[in-house]
C-alpha cells in the first residue's frame, strides 16, 4: 500500500495477535507470508507447570531464556500463529546479546496492557500487550530506528488541538514504541487520539460504533487555511474492527495552510464533514466528526501535518503546537 503501514497490525487494543515477532516493516508489508499454525496436539507437549507470570517478569525470563514458560502464557490465538520451535528460534535471535531493557511506555486501556522496552543503547526493543489475565495478546522484537534531522524540525504554522474535551494519545512521539506510524515518511509524525473514560474507550457493546466515546465528537480546524479536499461518502466500519483497506484515510478533510504545509483529519464519520474544498476556515472552526472509516479499527481521529495533499507522496511534518512541546503515547490531553 505504497508503505502506508496498516492499522490493523497494531491499532486495536483488544484484538489478539496484532503485534508479532519480527520486524514491523515486514509485517505490514509481507502479507503473504503465513505463519505455520500450530496444531492442537502440538500445543499440549508443552508443559507450563508454573504459575503465570506478571508482565514485569516478562524480561527476566527472557535473560533467563525460559522460553517455553513464556510461550506457555500466549494468548490461544495468538499461540496459532508460531509453533515452539520457531518461537523459540525467533525470541532468542531478536534478543541475543541484549541484557538489559529500560521501559518506555506503559498504559492499561480496556482491560489491556501496553508496555514497551528498550536497551541501553536504544538499538532493539519490545513491545507487548497483555490481557487482564496476563496473557500475552501481542509481542514483538525489533530494532529501532531514529530520524533526528526530521525530528529537529517544527511547522512553522503554530497548531491549536483539534478536538474538545479530554483524549487520549494512543500513538504520538518520535520513535516506533510510541508511535508506530514513526517507520513510514507518509505518516512518520501523525497522532491517533481517542477518548478514554474510566480505562475504556466505549461503554456497552464494543461491536458498535456509537458505544465509542470518541465516536460522534466534533473535530476541529486547527489553524487557519483553505480546504483543498474532502471524502464525505464513505461508510463507517461496521462491526468495529472490520476495515475498509481500500480507502485508508476514510472520510476526510484536508486544509492547506501556506508554506507547504497541509493538515490531514481522517476517519470521520460518514456524512459528518461540513465544510467543503475551496473553503477557508480558522483554528477551532468545526469540520466534521470523529468516526470509524478507512483503514480504522475503532472510532479515532488520525491527526498529522504533512508537506503536500497527496496522501501516498507527501512527507509528514512534526507538528509546532500552540501549547505544549509535543504530545505522547499515553498522555491525556485537555484542550483548553
Amino acid at each position: 500500500m505504497n508503505n502506508i503501514i496498516s492499522k490493523r497490525n497494531l491499532m486495536l487494543l483488544s484484538l489478539a495477535g496484532i503485534l508479532t515477532v519480527g520486524s514491523l516493516a515486514a509485517s505490514a508489508s509481507a502479507e503473504s507470508a503465513k505463519p505455520e499454525v500450530v496444531s492442537a496436539s502440538s500445543v499440549s507437549k508443552v508443559a507450563v507447570a508454573a504459575a503465570s507470570f506478571r508482565p514485569d517478569q516478562l524480561l527476566k525470563l527472557l535473560q533467563q531464556e525460559k522460553y517455553e514458560r513464556i510461550y506457555g502464557q500466549l494468548g490461544a490465538e495468538f499461540k496459532k500463529q508460531f509453533s515452539l520451535k520457531d518461537f523459540k528460534k525467533q525470541v532468542s535471535l531478536n534478543h541475543k546479546n541484549v541484557t538489559s531493557y529500560k521501559l518506555v511506555s506503559h498504559f492499561l486501556i480496556n482491560n489491556t496492557s501496553y508496555y514497551a522496552w528498550k536497551d541501553p543503547k536504544g538499538k532493539k526493543t519490545i513491545q507487548a500487550l497483555f490481557d487482564r489475565n496476563n496473557k500475552i495478546e501481542g509481542l514483538i522484537f525489533n530494532t529501532m530506528q531514529q530520524y533526528p534531522e526530521t525530528d529537529a524540525k517544527r511547522t512553522q504554522t503554530t497548531f491549536e488541538l483539534p478536538f474538545q474535551g479530554k483524549w487520549f494519545v494512543y500513538w504520538g512521539g518520535t520513535n516506533e514504541l510510541i508511535n508506530y506510524h514513526y517507520g513510514a515518511e507518509q505518516q512518520r509524525y501523525a497522532y491517533d487520539l481517542i477518548v478514554v473514560n474510566n480505562g475504556f474507550s466505549y461503554k456497552g457493546d464494543a461491536t458498535k460504533n456509537e458505544s465509542y466515546f470518541a465516536f460522534g465528537k466534533p473535530i476541529l480546524a486547527a489553524a487557519a487555511g483553505k480546504v483543498v479536499k474532502i471524502v464525505n461518502d464513505i461508510q463507517d466500519n461496521k462491526p468495529v474492527g472490520k476495515e475498509n483497506t481500500e480507502q485508508i484515510a476514510g472520510n476526510h478533510v484536508i486544509i492547506d495552510h501556506g508554506n507547504g504545509e497541509f493538515s490531514y483529519y481522517a476517519h470521520l464519520q460518514k456524512g459528518s464533514v461540513s465544510v467543503k474544498a475551496g473553503d477557508v476556515v480558522k483554528a477551532g472552526d468545526t469540520l466534521g466528526k470523529c468516526g470509524n472509516s478507512g483503514n480504522s479499527s475503532e472510532p479515532h481521529l488520525h491527526f498529522e501535518v504533512a508537506n503536500s495533499a497527496e496522501l501516498y507522496t507527501t512527507k509528514s511534518l512534526r507538528v509546532h503546537w500552540k501549547d505544549a512541546d509535543d504530545y505522547e503515547q499515553g498522555a491525556y490531553i485537555l484542550a483548553p
